[in-house]
């Protein structure tokens, strides 16, 4: 099974326009909510193909997760925007929490849950110019699913092709989503 049949393929001027709307919402809800930390999560999708019905199950399966992470801590968090475009799912938190805390909580997200993998859970604060890192936090980088190499050596070299990182994630879908 190939979950990647269906979709609308977007292109990179798409994919560009869909990253400055997101810069825009996280200064528009930094705007509202200026003492928050903001979470803007998303799923790390490769090739044309960035949401279907099957990559909206894995995204709300592993938001889910997330969600019910942050309720077993006694974390309160407010769910501000949630996107679900051709260009991929999204949702913005504001949680009144240390960015910090909020951070190693979205690792262990990612890390740790069968899904988490696939998303990228950025934490940021007003006024810092970037999310924080897993090198903040002394964590290690994220490792590609496909080989235990640095993710981001692996997708700047193209190490992978789009096949077996789709073939990959449509394995995930079956065993999380379908088989569940």
């Amino acid at each position: 099974m190939n979950i990647f049949n269906k979709g609308n393929k977007q292109d990179i001027a798409q994919v560009l326009n869909a990253k400055d709307y997101r810069v825009a919402l996280q200064k528009a809800i930094f705007n509202k909510y200026p003492d928050q930390t903001l979470v803007d999560i998303n799923l790390n999708i490769p090739g044309p193909i960035k949401n279907n019905q099957y990559l909206k199950n894995i995204f709300d399966k592993g938001i889910s997760e997330l969600e019910n992470s942050w309720q077993k801590s006694g974390y309160k968090y407010k769910l501000v925007k949630a996107l679900n475009e051709d260009s991929g799912c999204e949702k913005f938190y504001v949680l009144s929490l240390p960015a910090i805390q909020v951070k190693r909580s979205t690792i262990d997200f990612e890390d740790y849950t069968p899904l988490g993998r696939l998303f990228d859970a950025d934490v940021l604060v007003k006024d810092h110019n970037t999310a924080i890192s897993r090198k903040d936090l002394g964590q290690n980088v994220r490792k590609c699913f496909l080989c235990s190499r640095r993710a981001k050596e692996c997708a700047r070299s193209r190490r992978h092709s789009v096949k077996e990182m789709q073939d990959f994630i449509s394995n995930l879908y079956i065993k999380y989503i379908e088989n569940a």
